[in-house]
């Protein structure tokens, strides 16, 4: 398992502190982004956090998937390696 995990659903609210703070509850967090469009700078609902164990990320995964962020409801799973562009 790696240690940089995916979050969806985000709030457009949502900010990366928000984020850090969020996950600091299951261990020590090494960088929490949230994706903004870059034309308009609003979220686009998804982020990434970067746990700094193996770990901490599984129990950010079994703790907090399904828990509250900013109103709404978060999905965490592990992050994938972004597909190749043509």
């Amino acid at each position: 398992m790696a240690n940089k995990l995916f979050v969806g659903s985000l709030a457009w609210s949502a900010t990366d502190d928000d984020l850090a703070n969020f996950f600091g509850a299951a261990g020590n967090v090494l960088s929490a982004k949230v994706i903004v469009d870059r034309e308009t700078n609003r979220s686009k609902g998804f982020g990434f956090v970067e746990m700094s164990s193996d770990e901490e990320a599984k129990t950010a995964i079994d703790t907090l998937n399904g828990k509250e962020l900013n109103g709404r409801a978060v999905t965490v799973s592990e992050a994938r390696p972004q597909a190749p562009r043509d």
